[in-house]
């Protein structure tokens, strides 16, 4: 994609340094300098990770109630989308700008940019592509916004970006669908080898009850009940999910782990950490749509055990450069806990394969299949202007297949 002809317009309502939000910084950190124009919904530290990355970055403030309302508590079809005056002043207001910015693509990156975000984008008469993080799926979104957001993916954008084929699989198979993970960093600080620390297990996300924590903690109880070997839950909860944390401290407490499992809340420096541990865990209890921490725990050099379900399914070759164990499953997850703590050199030689596939996630190549993806998109843009959102004939345009080795798989 050449910068001199290519101007994106990332929207996404959130600035916290949440998962999305971090892999849409990576992201921009790769692409052609000048790119990128990031607008959010509101102020946050996001804004400085993405000036960072050498995005240009303004704030279009929402109103409180579309803001304010959690993905988790969609009660209607239209709760999401009609939130009242906000709703439509952030439609206008985001028309508006798009119209004096004139980009080629806007490019929304979270459930409620992809809304008002992409109908704005329609209005402006710029093609959408939404890149869609979170499963379509009725176990890890309400039902109601399932069926609102699968209803929108046929209608409103131009195409669609999915972070995994578990995600892709939740997508209508009307809409226009590319798989392409998200990138991570692979310049980071590998494991360091040290007989005098013990065992240490790290895990790492946001605190919340579908990623696991609390299985984690129980399986680890029952691994090392006897041993010195020491946890980090790495990461806070950002949803109004506090009570969540609160049940964690008391799930240590009760199990007697409060001077082994050190719940270290939000950090800058996971890298640094992740290279004194040695197995990093993940242990959602649904499939999770990509699981950005398993290729970055992966890069580190860990051993990686995994939930075998959704993205991290995809990421890991199981007993080559991982373990992947069953959802939910906290006594299995104790097995291989204490299995990879007996066999330091099966350990190393798993983190070893497992930096290797990490590779496969740099931003460089995850940036060019972005791309790839803007350049299949674009010639349409005159013909779908004319058609109007709704234009069967664009939509019914088979785009050529693209097969290539590794996880960039084109849908």
């Amino acid at each position: 994609m050449s910068a001199t002809h290519r101007r994106v317009v990332f929207v996404d309502h959130c600035a916290q340094l949440s998962g999305a939000e971090l892999a849409l910084a990576r992201l921009i950190a790769h692409l052609p300098a000048g790119t990128a124009h990031v607008i959010l919904g509101e102020h946050g530290p996001l804004e400085d990770v993405l000036r960072d990355a050498g995005a240009q970055v303004e704030v279009l403030a929402l109103g409180d109630q579309l803001s304010g309302l959690p993905r988790d508590r969609v009660r209607s079809s239209t709760a999401a989308f009609s939130a009242g005056a906000s709703t439509v002043a952030a439609v206008r207001a985001l028309r508006q700008r798009l119209r004096e910015l004139r980009p080629d693509l806007v490019h929304t990156n979270s459930m409620k940019a992809h809304l008002y975000g992409g109908v704005a984008g329609r209005l402006a008469g710029v093609p959408v592509l939404w890149h869609v993080r979170d499963r379509l799926s009725n176990d890890y979104l309400p039902a109601n916004a399932v069926r609102m957001m699968r209803a929108g993916a046929t209608v409103i954008p131009s195409g669609v970006i999915a972070n995994s084929a578990a995600t892709a699989a939740t997508i209508p198979s009307r809409a226009r669908t590319w798989v392409v993970p998200s990138p991570i960093d692979i310049d980071v600080p590998t494991r360091r080898a040290d007989d005098a620390r013990p065992f240490t297990v790290a895990m790492v996300g946001r605190l919340t009850e579908w990623k696991g924590q609390h299985v984690f903690v129980d399986a680890f109880a029952d691994a090392f009940t006897d041993t010195n070997a020491r946890a980090l839950i790495i990461g806070a909860p950002l949803f109004g999910e506090h009570d969540y944390e609160t049940q964690l401290r008391e799930q240590i407490a009760r199990r007697a782990m409060t001077d082994r499992i050190e719940l270290l809340g939000f950090r800058h420096d996971v890298p640094e950490l992740l290279a004194g541990c040695d197995v990093l865990v993940h242990a959602s209890v649904i499939p999770e749509p990509f699981g950005q921490v398993v290729p970055q725990g992966m890069a580190a050099g860990l051993a990686v055990v995994a939930s075998a379900a959704g993205g991290p399914a995809e990421v890991i070759t199981d007993g080559v450069d991982g373990v992947l164990v069953p959802p939910g499953d906290g006594r299995r997850l104790a097995e291989v806990l204490r299995s990879l703590a007996s066999d330091p050199t099966r350990c190393a030689e798993l983190g070893e394969s497992a930096r290797i596939t990490a590779r496969r996630y740099a931003g460089a190549d995850v940036s060019e299949d972005v791309s790839k993806v803007y350049q299949a998109l674009l010639p349409d843009h005159m013909t779908q202007c004319a058609l109007g959102p709704n234009g069967n004939r664009s939509r019914s345009k088979v785009l050529p297949r693209m097969d290539r080795e590794g996880p960039h798989g084109w849908q």
